[in-house]
């Protein structure tokens, strides 16, 4: 606040400051101590922010945090090893005064350019860090930010490293032209051949990122994460309100639109990221290893919790009755599977394209210390949770979430475990002008040749080729009372005989029980459930699907590529 401000015009406007000052006391303030959030205009103590990862202790607002502190925050504290310093910048266009602006910079930052490459450990993991510092002309990307990046992503590939970057940036640099943009070219096709060689690549999105850093490197992650309400997208939302003439909505290009939007695996809190960057490296580590391991799974390999006991089950329930089981509210749904069985389960979000389908979820975990691909169909757990998940009944986007995650493992060598529990697919408008037909038969097609062991588990309603889609696999296994057919007996009973009132006669025709699948070599395994099967007595369930899950990795993690890829085409090839 300036000294001016605190003199207001009253009737004793007329008084000296002296005389002011002998009746109100001003606090002295050493020069440096207090800033101004930009976010909500509270006076803060700095010192105060930079201990607390430069967040706002008022409004909870991120600052900007400059390159070599951000590397300090996530980096074991001295292992980082700066690469590259000290390339010449250019000047292209023979812009006037840009060498003299940039030696300003360098002098006032300690910076070289906008952008700092290295090598770090992050929780013991060794990786490949670059972080750009706003600092330096807005972390625009020149011919030195390219070249240092795709150097960088050019010695992790030889060095077989995985590779972390983050992003915050105004764009392409101005002043350096065409050659600025192309190094949009060069550090993708870097990227590209990084991830050819089944390397990890992680993107970190930070306040802001923007424009030819956007429409590049920034956006290629095999996960990428930002940082909350960070401003992210090509064009900025000045220049598009300029273009367009409307009024951009609250919350356009911030991270939290982009996430629901499906462009965003996550969003993690500043104090959160080095322990979930140190968590998502060490579940892509020494997959030759993990491969090793999977190989010698056996039943002492998972926890077995409570002695062994029969589990009660119902034989004489209708083909009508089992739908009715498979439907229960009350039923264990996929989050409670995932829960159950896997540990340091990390989920990811989004399509990619256009948006995150609440009723999939997937990401990365272990069982029993192997790195799995864990993909479920779900269904909620009251009304409200069932209204975000569409009842488990999944649009275009959850189809796509789900193989983008699946060819993701596929890359990283892990098997993949799926939990199908859906009506079928969501049928409304559009979900069709999206393309719902396409997004399934895009799964059934690139799941039948996937190079990785494939497991699917109906867990409770399987519907059509929205099950389908998530069950072309080496094996297929049903809980007793869940379903598996063409569509519901209703859709069945309405349109071959024009009455959805004989559901209950059509069940019986459909042979969808897993008692007669199994039969027919549909499903491969059947797991008994207990009366009144709910999370009370899911432990029955849980133990034996535990040691067959273990049986399977272990069986299926022998195989080569050729042969899983030739025993699944087989599989359906003979149905």
């Amino acid at each position: 606040m300036k000294l001016d401000n605190m003199f207001k015009k009253t009737k004793y406007s007329t008084l000296r400051r002296s005389e002011y000052r002998t009746e109100t006391v001003r606090p002295e303030v050493p020069e440096g101590l207090l800033r101004k959030c930009n976010k909500c205009g509270a006076a803060i103590i700095a010192e105060d922010v930079k201990k607390d990862a430069y967040i706002c202790p008022k409004c909870g607002g991120y600052f900007r945090m400059h390159a070599y502190r951000r590397i300090e925050f996530v980096a074991d504290e001295g292992t980082f090893e700066e690469w590259d310093r000290g390339l010449e910048t250019k000047n292209p266009l023979e812009y006037k005064g840009y060498i003299e602006k940039l030696e300003g910079l360098k002098e006032k930052t300690g910076l070289d350019e906008a952008v700092i490459t290295g090598k770090v450990k992050i929780d013991g993991t060794e990786t490949v860090i670059g972080v750009c510092d706003g600092r330096f002309l807005m972390a625009s990307m020149g011919e030195v930010v390219g070249e240092k990046v795709a150097r960088a992503v050019e010695r992790a590939t030889k060095e077989r490293l995985p590779v972390i970057l983050f992003a915050c940036s105004g764009g392409a640099r101005m002043q350096e032209g065409i050659t600025s943009l192309m190094q949009m070219a060069k550090t993708s096709a870097a990227l590209k051949r990084h991830s050819d060689a089944g390397l990890l690549y992680i993107s970190v999105l930070t306040d802001p990122t923007t424009g030819g850093v956007t429409a590049s490197f920034a956006m290629l992650g095999d996960i990428i994460l930002a940082e909350p309400k960070a401003l992210i997208g090509f064009a900025g939302p000045r220049v598009i309100e300029q273009t367009i003439g409307q009024k951009l909505p609250k919350g356009f290009q911030r991270s939290e639109f982009l996430l629901d939007h499906g462009f965003l695996d996550g969003i993690v809190e500043r104090s959160e990221l080095k322990a979930t960057l140190a968590n998502i490296l060490k579940l892509h580590k020494d997959s030759g290893c993990d491969t090793e391991r999977m190989q010698t799974l056996s039943r002492n390999d998972v926890e077995h919790g409570a002695a062994d006991e029969e589990v009660p089950s119902a034989e004489n329930l209708s083909a009508w009755d089992r739908v009715m089981l498979s439907r229960m509210q009350d039923r264990p749904v996929g989050s409670d599977y995932i829960e159950r069985l896997f540990t340091d389960f990390i989920e990811f979000h989004g399509d990619r394209f256009f948006k995150d389908d609440h009723a999939v979820i997937g990401g990365v975990a272990r069982f029993a210390g192997v790195p799995v691909t864990v993909i479920a169909q779900a269904k909620g757990t009251n009304t409200k949770e069932n209204i975000e998940r569409n009842f488990g009944m999944p649009s275009p986007e959850g189809y796509r979430k789900a193989l983008r995650l699946m060819k993701q493992a596929e890359k990283f060598h892990r098997p993949i475990i799926c939990f199908v529990d859906t009506p079928g697919a969501f049928c409304g408008l559009e979900a069709e002008e999206r393309g719902q037909g396409e997004a399934i038969a895009k799964s059934i097609y690139e799941m039948s040749a996937l190079k990785v062991p494939v497991l699917s588990v109906i867990i409770g309603e399987g519907g059509s080729g929205g099950a389908l889609a998530m069950a072309t696999a080496d094996e297929v296994w049903m809980l007793e009372n869940s379903v598996y057919s063409i569509l519901s007996p209703e859709g069945f009973a309405s349109i071959l005989w024009k009455d959805s009132s004989k559901a209950k006669e059509a069940a019986e025709v459909m042979r969808l029980t897993a008692k007669d699948l199994c039969k027919l070599g549909i499903v491969e395994k059947v797991f008994e459930e207990p009366q009144d099967f709910s999370a009370e007595n899911f432990e029955q369930v849980i133990r034996p699907l535990r040691e067959e899950i273990a049986r399977f990795l272990s069986e299926y993690g022998r195989m080569s590529e050729q042969e899983l890829t030739e025993y699944r085409y087989m599989r359906f090839r003979n149905m």
